[in-house]
């Protein structure tokens, strides 16, 4: 079966570059812009693993973690944040928001599906 992946981000490059990364190994994705709409999403679909940016409009990626974290269907849900933020003190907030993995941009697509495959595994394409 398909592993689906959510992306929550507000750049349409950086939305269509992971789209086509994990796309070419197997991978399912869906997209959103922003964690409203990323919410909007959960509520439609099942998810396997979600990357999120942390700068964004109308919902952080923080915040979006943090309401994925007291949901019952997404609590344990692992969540990768892509984002230009570098220092220590951001990655601990998400850490203890729930985050399990943190790559920095720019970033190389290849590093990404590494990433991707050693918190889910191979893709099962």
């Amino acid at each position: 079966m398909t592993k689906v992946i959510l992306t929550v981000d507000d750049s349409a490059t950086v939305i269509s570059v992971l789209e086509a990364a994990l796309t070419e190994v197997g991978y399912e994705v869906v997209s959103a812009s922003d964690g409203i709409e990323g919410l909007n999403k959960l509520s439609e679909l099942s998810v396997d693993l979600i990357i999120s940016d942390v700068n964004m409009p109308n919902m952080d990626g923080l915040t979006f973690v943090k309401e994925i974290r007291q949901r019952d269907d997404t609590k344990f849900t692992p969540i990768m944040m892509l984002t230009t933020e570098r220092g220590k003190a951001e990655v601990q907030q998400a850490k203890d928001a729930g985050a399990k993995a943190w790559i920095v941009k720019p970033f190389k697509s290849e590093m990404v599906v590494d990433a991707v495959q050693k918190i889910l595994g191979p893709s099962g394409a």
